[in-house]
């Protein structure tokens, strides 16, 4: 018999990381927790390490098998969590879950506890929660605003991830990063060579509500810029670390059957077969990026 001590009510930052480890064993000895198998290759293009990821055949034969009918109602695995994939408690808002089909280790979501809905806006509440995750583990945080943008579920969540680039590198595209962006000003990077709009965040201090507040004001001034402020809100997706912030306006949700979600904006692609990991190789990961996503120009 598999036993668990009951994840806490509220999450502190200092445990976050003990409590994913022990979440993550409970969760693959239940059966809970079921990762995706990938092959991963890394694929250099413009100066970025991309991580390039191939599903499994097991997880393409496994797929095709699942395919279900659609639901008159749409099942949400957020309304009622699975104790099995609960990290813990964040806010009196916010829970973390572990995302059940993982294909990055200790991937987690940050979940509102009362449905909202993805394509809204986010909030200070969102963004407290998130920042005292992201206190606990120095990662990518990200959000997918809208079906064009990758998103799978409804309900709101945003979603952080453990460092994935090498050299220390919080991400591979943040070889193009790494200069420091300062706090309140809205730029561009041009050697990204996708619509976005970036900006620096500051010093993180470790408190929760204050790095929300800088994030939630970092947040609004780049939906601004990108004029994303019309209703309903646009496609698109947000990335961020505790030291800038990314925002990317999409124009569509693939191009030649490869999806991107924000993960592809930091450097992570998944592909689904040979033909589209040569295909990606052919054209380049950039370029990719730039098909799905709109351009902006700053005034």
């Amino acid at each position: 018999m598999n036993t668990r001590t009951a994840p806490p009510s509220l999450l502190r930052p200092e445990d976050l990381w003990s409590q994913t480890l022990e979440a993550t064993r409970h969760g693959l000895a239940t059966g809970a927790l079921q990762p995706i198998a990938t092959e991963c290759r890394t694929l250099n293009h413009r100066g970025v390490p991309f991580q390039v990821r191939m599903l499994g055949r097991a997880h393409l034969k496994d797929e095709r098998a699942k395919r279900e009918p659609p639901r008159a109602t749409p099942f949400n695995p957020f309304e009622n969590p699975d104790p099995d994939l609960v990290v813990g408690g964040l806010t009196p808002t916010h829970v973390c879950l572990l995302n059940k089909f993982n294909v990055v280790e200790h991937h987690l979501l940050i979940v509102t506890r009362v449905f909202e809905e993805q394509e809204s806006w986010l909030t200070a509440a969102d963004f407290e929660a998130l920042a005292l995750c992201m206190s606990g583990l120095d990662g990518l945080a990200f959000y997918n605003s809208g079906e064009a943008a990758g998103a799978s579920q409804r309900h709101k969540h945003l979603q952080l991830i453990p460092p994935l680039g090498p050299d220390g590198l919080r991400v591979p595209m943040e070889t193009w990063l790494s200069a420091p962006l300062a706090r309140g000003v809205v730029t561009t990077v041009p050697d990204l060579g996708f619509g976005h709009v970036a900006t620096g965040l500051g010093s993180w201090e470790d408190e929760p509500a204050k790095d929300g507040a800088r994030m939630l004001e970092a947040y609004q001034a780049l939906m601004a810029a990108a004029a994303l402020g019309t209703t309903p809100l646009p496609p698109y997706n947000l990335l961020a670390t505790r030291d800038w912030m990314l925002l990317v306006p999409r124009a569509c949700a693939e191009s030649q059957g490869i999806n991107v979600n924000a993960m592809g904006f930091g450097g992570s692609l998944l592909v689904k077969t040979e033909q589209q990991r040569q295909q990606l190789e052919a054209q380049g990961p950039m370029e990719l990026l730039r098909q799905v996503t709109r351009p902006i120009v700053l005034g």
